[in-house]
């Protein structure tokens, strides 16, 4: 009843529990354990849930939430247990610590899944006897499992065969990995037999590098010669351009020095024309005074006007206020002589009334003119105090002046450095006329300083002009050098050609390495395919799992054991399909990490052919300039010594054996050229004609080259019949080039390939060297 029921109580079924117990004794346990489960089934709730299929990721996300609640569980169950314990040992756990079992049940009871209903609803029996009710299973279920197990196993196979398949398609994939580096090996040993070529080359090439050397050490020492000479002209603009600074630091500090020099000059000037004006006004006021009291003024104008000096005009200020205070003590005096003859006037009132009258008269004109008087006192008083004011301001700027003069000395003597001046004057005058001297020999010395300045920068500027034509110099053979860098582009290009015949070949290598890129994304199509079969088949699992986890609940159960072992056998089979994956991918990324490093030997392989072509052409190069100059060499050796075997043999006759007159020989052609008869000169001088024929003698080639003036394409075609010529003999004769021009060859016997026939003239020689030995 318990496995009839345990998937039906609170789920979407309404359940009704009915219990039948029996009260005897042999049934007591039974009864027990089933009235135990009754009680706890009336505690169960019905949750209706959906009846369907979940995702593996519902499944997941519900997992999560199940193991959260598990440890919230864990957790209540830890404290339960602490204070279990506590309370074993004796001690009284307060209130506040205890476990509230309401709080802590209130989030799992609110909402239990379908784990702990199962888990609720699988009661353990009391008594070994309770396994006889639960232990058998129908032969429908056991039959329904053989069937799911032979389905699986099934499954299993055919996972099997895919597995073979891709690890065929991957031994596949090694072979023609296998087959690449073959094709490496075999580009390997391509490029050591290049490698043993080029060096047989270099050490034919060791020769000739001699004379490469030595034209690089002179270029080289023509670029240390160049490199000095850039550096001496560096050196010499640098030396100029600290000339220029200097001089222009000299210039700006004598600029200054005159500047300041003319402010002192304009302020000195700007003081003399102050004091002197007011050296006028105050004359003039003076002048006014005097003659408001009576006196001559024309003298004061007259030296005011005729002397424009300071001191003069100090001298004449003080004359005047002189003048001035002897005045007013005349004004004083005649206003005490008026009074007492007031009172004298005023003692004789009682005189007569004319007397009387005119003493009157006389008192009030005398009364008025004291009035004037005393006004007149009051004003040049005023006028005096105002007068001792500017004086003693024109003192104090006179005193200022001085100082400025004084300093303005000392930094004139400080500029010329000529010394200290000895004394100073007293007198403007002399310390002006000082001053002035001063200046003129600053001012000369100056002139002279700038005089050698102006003969230094034309020295300078000569040899800024001879810097110029060497610099010309070194622009024309720079430019010579870019002539010859141009050559060397255009060797360069020919060498582009050649590479554009590497890269056809690159571009087939290149095809190649796309149709193994196509294997690689087919491999890894087929990957992907099997990963996808894998999570359909582990989803299939944990649906077959979820529905066989009733099974779970009885470890002793028979049927249990075998879920158990199948299922292990499933996740070992699992496991042997994640490590093939991984195994599978694995040796994808070692083959896509391996490309790369092919690929760049293949480049490097590609780079090194390059370079031994380029190399191997430049020996080819070297190798026909050394040649034709050890040919020239050759022939400048030769003409040397036929030279001076001429010069030691003399007059004599080089004749090996003489024609005689009257014999029929025919001088023939090669390639088809008709018989030339051939006018021969005997010894004694005599004419004949030679005709030799074809049957008498053996032909052999002779040529005739040597002299200056022969050109290459005038080479003359001539047999010799065997025996007449031997080895060494000289051969003279005159030949007609295209120019119309006659020329001599001169030359020994030959045996190389001639391409030019022209007519052959005897002539003969004082040297004794004549043709008739043709």
């Amino acid at each position: 009843m318990t496995r009839i029921l345990q998937e039906s109580l609170g789920g979407n079924a309404r359940t009704t529990i009915i219990i039948c117990c029996s009260p005897a004794s042999f049934n007591e346990a039974e009864s027990k354990s089933t009235l135990e489960f009754g009680k706890r089934a009336k505690t169960i709730k019905n949750v209706v849930t959906v009846n369907e299929e979940l995702t593996a990721e519902e499944w997941k996300r519900r997992y999560e939430k199940e193991k959260e609640k598990v440890g919230r569980l864990k957790g209540k169950l830890e404290k339960l247990e602490s204070e279990l314990s506590r309370w074993r040992v004796g001690e009284t756990v307060k209130l506040e610590e205890q476990v509230n079992l309401r709080e802590e049940a209130a989030t799992p009871v609110a909402a239990p899944t379908e784990n702990e209903k199962e888990v609720v609803v699988g009661p353990v029996p009391a008594t070994p006897g309770g396994g006889a009710m639960i232990g058998s299973l129908s032969n429908e279920e056991r039959q329904k499992l053989e069937e799911e197990r032979e389905r699986l196993y099934h499954l299993l196979d055919e996972k099997d065969e895919e597995i073979n398949q891709h690890s065929q398609y991957v031994e596949k994939l090694k072979e023609q990995m296998l087959e690449q580096e073959e094709l490496i090996a075999s580009t390997r040993r391509d490029y050591e037999l290049v490698q043993q070529e080029m060096n047989r080359i270099q050490q034919e090439n060791e020769s000739a590098k001699e004379e490469v050397k030595e034209v690089l050490q002179a270029l080289e020492e023509l670029a240390v010669n160049y490199d000095q000479k850039s550096q001496e002209v560096e050196n010499k603009n640098k030396e100029y351009e600290s000339l220029a600074e200097d001089l222009m630091v000299k210039q700006s500090q004598l600029n200054t020095t005159s500047s300041e020099l003319q402010q002192l000059k304009d302020m000195s000037t700007h003081q003399k024309r102050r004091i002197t004006e007011m050296l006028t006004n105050l004359l003039k006021d003076l002048a006014e005074i005097g003659l408001a009291i009576g006196g001559d003024g024309t003298d004061m104008k007259l030296s005011a006007d005729t002397n424009g000096k300071i001191e003069e005009e100090f001298t004449v200020a003080r004359l005047y206020i002189s003048k001035m205070k002897s005045e007013v003590k005349n004004l004083v005096q005649r206003c005490q002589n008026l009074e007492t003859f007031q009172t004298d006037c005023n003692k004789k009132v009682t005189g007569r009334a004319r007397i009387k009258l005119t003493v009157i008269t006389a008192v009030s004109e005398y009364e008025k003119d004291l009035a004037e008087c005393r006004l007149l006192i009051s004003q040049h008083e005023a006028r005096m105090r105002s007068l001792q004011e500017s004086m003693r301001e024109a003192e104090n700027k006179k005193r200022h002046l001085e100082e400025d003069v004084d300093s303005l000395r000392e930094e004139c003597a400080k500029l010329r450095a000529a010394g200290n001046v000895a004394f100073f004057c007293n007198d403007a005058n002399k310390m002006r006329v000082a001053l002035e001297q001063q200046m003129d020999h600053l001012r000369d010395a100056h002139q002279k300083q700038v005089a050698a300045l102006r003969d230094e920068i034309m020295e300078k500027q000569g040899l800024i002009s001879e810097l110029r034509d060497m610099n010309q110099k070194y622009t024309l053979a720079h430019q010579q050098m870019q002539q010859d860098h141009e050559k060397l582009k255009q060797e360069e290009h020919d060498k582009s050609l050649k590479l554009q015949e590497l890269i056809l070949t690159n571009e087939r290598r290149e095809q190649a390495r796309k149709d193994l890129k196509g294997l690689e994304d087919t491999v890894a199509k087929e990957l992907q395919t099997l990963h996808n079969l894998r999570k359909l088949f582990v989803q299939d699992l944990q649906a077959r799992i979820k529905k066989s986890v009733s099974a779970e609940d009885n470890e002793d159960d028979g049927g249990s054991l075998a879920q158990k072992q199948k299922i292990s056998f499933l996740e070992n089979n699992l496991d042997q399909l994640t490590k093939v994956h991984k195994q599978l991918v694995r040796d994808n990324a070692d083959l896509r990490c391996e490309l790369p490093k092919l690929e760049k030997r293949l480049r490097a392989t590609m780079e090194r052919v390059k370079a031994l072509e380029t190399a191997l052409k430049e020996a080819k190069e070297g190798a026909m300039r050394d040649r034709k100059r050890y040919q020239y060499e050759v022939d400048r050796i030769k003409e040397a010594v036929r030279q001076k075997n001429l010069a030691r043999r003399g007059p004599s006759a080089q004749i090996a054996k003489p024609i005689r007159a009257g014999q029929q020989h025919h001088l023939g052609g090669q390639g088809g050229m008709t018989r030339a008869p051939v006018t021969g000169v005997l010894s004694g001088g005599a004419l004949g004609r030679i005709i030799p024929s074809d049957d008498e003698m053996r032909k052999r080639k002779a040529v005739i080259g040597g002299g200056n003036n022969i050109t290459p394409n005038k080479v003359l075609l001539a047999y010799v019949k065997h025996g007449q010529v031997v080895s060494g003999a000289v051969l003279a004769c005159r030949f007609k080039g295209k120019e119309g021009l006659d020329y001599i060859a001169r030359g020994k016997c030959g045996c190389e390939k001639m391409d030019k026939w022209d007519e052959v003239v005897s002539f003969p020689r004082s040297d004794g060297v004549c043709s008739n030995s043709l």
